[in-house]
Order: structure tokens, then C-alpha cells, then sequence
């Protein structure tokens, strides 16, 4: 069942051909009582209830707003065009919002790819395009919406890992404009039945479970030292090789190959070492 416009007419040029319409029956009424004729009261009292329900067809549109008009049950159209309106006084009517909203989920315990629990949660920015799929196709698309985006992105959780520890892997923390398109097509393929467009989603709330959080930070960490140093150990190399170079070319010192391995070791130490290195002094010589 897809939107189709309803026949409506302007409000405002049928109020006046009403009001037209009942100063006749004001007349009419007035003229028979006058002349004492049963046939003018009557006719004037018929045509003010007429009047009256004819006044049942008169509604307003909002902005952004849709009236999705029924006729004894079954689906008549919709009127989108703002303003006093009137139609069929037998029309049965029903608001519908097209108006831009948004949705965040619960904070929702998962597991991620890798089997961790993790605690996501996600915010969703949708729109009602087609007010007859929303209104038929499902009985509430409001908490249609709400547990569809939910279980979308219990989904989606469940396709990436937390943290990768490929560089080129993609992961929830790490990769999330990707993460985030994906949630959006994941919701998209579920409300589209329900006349639902979704202009946004994205990930608001992402952190590790309570009773891994501990052990995953000390793998953070751990992580993060050994990276480190390994830039660290890699300026250290670059830095004893520029220097032994240097050495060379300028002549400053002839080193043999037990002196240079000694060299490279003490530099080594220095440029490696957590603690502020203490100098040694040295009286004697290296060789006797």
C-alpha cells in the first residue's frame, strides 16, 4: 500500500459558500414564519442541518504534517497541502507527522566479533515519507522504529570487532564513519516496509563491558608500550648509526670493532633506558 493524495478542497472559499449557504436558511426561515407557510421553516430547518454537517469536513494541516483520510474504513488518501481544508464529512481522519525526529537507543550489552561484551548505543535521525506504509503496514510505527533500530544495531555490533589489531581491518572504535553507514543501511533495510526514511545514524555511546573493562585497558596499555618502544629502540639505532658515521667521516676517533660494539651498547643503554643513566669514569683504558 503506497501514499496516495486525497481529494480536499480550500477551507476558506467553502466557509464562505456555507455561510452563504446558511444566511439563505436564516432567510428562509424567517420569510415562511412571516407568511405563516409550513414549507419555509421546514425548508430553512433542513438546510441549517445540512449546513451543520456539512461543517464535519473542515480540518487543518500543519507544516510537516499529513492527514491520512478514511472512508468508512478503507484508505482514501492523504492531504499534505497546508492550511484550513475541507473534504467528504464522512472522511475519518488521522495525523501523521513528517516531521524530521530522532531516536537514541538504550546503552545494549553485546558481543562484538571477537566474542567480547561490549556496551553500545546508538542514535537514529528519521522522517515519515510515506504516511499510508506507516499507518497500515504496521500497527505502531513509532515503537516500530524504536525496537527495529535496536535490534539493527545489536546486528551490526556483532560484524565488528572493538579494536582490530590489523592495521587495515575495520573496527568499531577505529573505523567509524564506515561503522556508522553501515548501522544507517542496516536500519534502513528494516523500516523501509514502514515508510520510514532514516537520514542518520551513528554510534553515541561505545566502551567495553564492566567485567572486562579492567582486563582490556591492561591490553590497551600494553599494547601501547610495546608500540613505543619500539619507536623508541628505532631512534636508538638511528641515532648510534648517524653517530658512528659522523665519527668516521670526521675523524674524531679510530674505533675498532670490540670498541664500537662497546660504544653501541653504552648508547644503547642511554637512549633505551626508563631511568636517568649515572656516568661512569673510566681512568684506565680498555686494552692493556
Amino acid at each position: 500500500m503506497n501514499e496516495t493524495q486525497a481529494w480536499s478542497l480550500p477551507g476558506i472559499p467553502t466557509l464562505l459558500v456555507l455561510f452563504a449557504g446558511f444566511a439563505v436558511a436564516i432567510a428562509l426561515f424567517v420569510s415562511g414564519a412571516n407568511s405563516h407557510a409550513p414549507s419555509g421553516p421546514l425548508a430553512g430547518m433542513l438546510l441549517f442541518g445540512l449546513i451543520a454537517f456539512l461543517t464535519k469536513g473542515f480540518f487543518q494541516v500543519q507544516p510537516n504534517q499529513g492527514k491520512v483520510v478514511q472512508l468508512f474504513g478503507r484508505y482514501s488518501g492523504t492531504v499534505r497541502d497546508e492550511g484550513l481544508r475541507w473534504t467528504n464529512p464522512f472522511y475519518s481522519k488521522r495525523s501523521v507527522s513528517l516531521r524530521v525526529r530522532n531516536f537514541e537507543s538504550s546503552k545494549l550489552k553485546v558481543n562484538d566479533n571477537d566474542g567480547n561484551p561490549i556496551e553500545i548505543a546508538a542514535v537514529v535521525v528519521w522522517q515519515v515519507v510515506d504516511t499510508a506504509e506507516a499507518v497500515f503496514q504496521v500497527d505502531d510505527y513509532e515503537n516500530f522504529v524504536q525496537i527495529q533500530s535496536e535490534a539493527a544495531l545489536r546486528q551490526m555490533a556483532t560484524s565488528y570487532p572493538y579494536d582490530s589489531h590489523d592495521s587495515g581491518a575495520p573496527s568499531l572504535r577505529s573505523h567509524g564513519k564506515e561503522v556508522n553507514q553501515h548501522l544507517r543501511d542496516e536500519i534502513q533495510e528494516r523500516l523501509g516496509k514502514a515508510g520510514v526514511d532514516v537520514v542518520e545514524a551513528r554510534i553515541t555511546h561505545l566502551a567495553y563491558a564492566q567485567e572486562i573493562a579492567q582486563a582490556m585497558l591492561q591490553r590497551q596499555q600494553a599494547g601501547a608500550i610495546i608500540a613505543a618502544r619500539a619507536r623508541i629502540v628505532e631512534g636508538a639505532v638511528s641515532m648510534v648509526e648517524m653517530a658512528l658515521e659522523q665519527l668516521s667521516t670526521r675523524g674524531v676517533v679510530t674505533l675498532d670493532e670490540e670498541r664500537k660494539a662497546a660504544m653501541v651498547s653504552n648508547l644503547l643503554v642511554v637512549l633505551c633506558g626508563e631511568r636517568a643513566t649515572q656516568p661512569v669514569v673510566n681512568a684506565g683504558t680498555l686494552h692493556h
